[in-house]
């Protein structure tokens, strides 16, 4: 660790090069494959705690998905956002919603809850996958 940081490794460019060619969500389990069938020598260990460093500092985008799997993706903007995510084929959507922003706002605030941060994802399925089925 640096000053500045997490100290720039060859493993943790190669897990950011990885995310950058792939478009949606992935587990580490997935990543991690991507990065061996690469020839990568990253440990699994090391991807999980890459992905845990960059979602602490907002650089990926970080899900649970349904069966409560984590997923990751490189943050597509840098305000905070929502998902719309397929449960078919896993194509995601981000959303900004001011009236989710107030809501959750209320909702800690009736509770007594401060120094809130919150995420959201709303699972369905995408235009292709409703037509599909």
């Amino acid at each position: 660790m640096t000053e500045s940081g997490p100290r720039t490794t060859r493993q943790r460019r190669a897990v950011e090069a990885a995310l950058r060619r792939t478009a949606d969500f992935v587990s580490a389990q997935d990543l991690h494959l991507t990065l061996r069938e690469a020839g990568e020598r990253v440990g699994l260990a090391t991807v999980y705690r890459t992905l845990g460093l960059m979602a602490e500092t907002g650089a990926v985008d970080m899900i649970r998905a349904e069966d409560g799997e984590a997923r990751y993706r490189l943050c597509a903007s840098e305000d905070h956002h929502h998902h719309l995510v397929c449960r078919e084929c896993g194509r995601t959507v981000e959303v900004e919603e001011p009236d989710a922003e107030r809501w959750a706002e209320r909702m800690a605030s009736a509770h007594g809850f401060t120094d809130v941060s919150h995420t959201l994802e709303i699972f369905g399925l995408c235009a292709e996958c409703s037509t599909a089925s």
